[in-house]
């Protein structure tokens, strides 16, 4: 058995997903005038970094490269997330890792 390390980067693994977007309806949506805290959280838990806040302290929010995970929704229940359906077929992550 060898030692051999392997360095794992999770940026590259998740840019080997494919996803299709359903530009017209969204499968999450997010009160983005909601909680600070709340919002916060999901910035701290969303393991593809949906939810960003600029240097202004502006939020924003992008489904598009979600991971379908539920994280959001766990961490956060109905206290800012509006919405979290799974999307419609065909449309979402289709991983391809593995």
């Amino acid at each position: 058995m060898s030692n051999i390390e392997i360095e794992v980067n999770v940026d590259e693994y998740l840019s080997l997903n494919k996803y299709e977007v359903d530009e017209e309806n969204a499968h999450i949506e997010v009160d983005l005038e909601g909680s600070d805290a709340e919002f916060d959280k999901l910035i701290r838990v969303c393991p593809a970094a949906l939810y960003k806040r600029d240097e202004d302290g502006n939020k924003s929010f992008d489904y598009a490269g979600c991971l379908e995970c539920g994280t959001c929704r766990i961490a956060c229940g109905d206290t800012i997330i509006k919405k979290w359906v799974n999307p419609g077929p065909t449309m979402g992550v289709e991983y391809r890792f593995g």
